[in-house]
């Protein structure tokens, strides 16, 4: 079942299907933010500063590709969040070795980490993953608590009120 349309599908390699499903900038944004919880429209333009036409396009290719489900919150006017399927959830791992990756190589260590998590399991710290730093069993997203830095929670709100008063 390929399609003569898209390279990726004339391969089998699986690093190139998964990066022609996920792998650009803002599609990951995006799936940081529904990681995060943030299910609506206007919430993930604020924290991606993608412009409302590639968030529109990558939700409807994660919908197409099934990682990405829209439910309805209101029906006047007709609005949508967006949530992970089980395929978007299973993605979790990944996005945790980006963190991972991006916290050892990309960043000073004097920034601290943008997030602690702690292992809801032991009640210990998680670290970076993907197993538990503290008990050494492995993460699950569902199994942590984040708790942002205070400089990353004041540039995330800083994000949102630039984005509501550019409205």
């Amino acid at each position: 079942m390929t399609n003569q349309d898209n390279p990726a599908d004339q391969t089998l390699c699986p690093v190139a299907r998964a990066g022609a499903m996920v792998g650009d900038r803002w599609t990951m944004l995006i799936l940081r933010e529904l990681f995060m919880a943030n299910h609506r429209f206007e919430e993930i333009q604020a924290q991606t500063g993608a412009t409302p036409q590639m968030i529109a396009a990558r939700l409807k290719k994660l919908e197409a590709d099934r990682l990405v489900k829209r439910r309805i919150y209101s029906k006047r006017p007709l609005r949508h969040e967006y949530h992970l399927t089980r395929k978007g959830e299973a993605f979790s791992p990944v996005l945790l070795a980006l963190r991972a990756w991006g916290e050892t190589w990309c960043k000073s260590p004097k920034e601290g980490r943008a997030v602690r998590y702690t292992h809801r399991t032991c009640g210990k710290a998680a670290g970076l993953g993907p197993v538990c730093e503290s008990c050494g069993k492995p993460l699950r997203r569902e199994d942590l608590i984040a708790k942002l830095n205070p400089a990353y929670r004041g540039e995330r709100e800083a994000r949102r009120e630039g984005f509501r008063a550019g409205r």
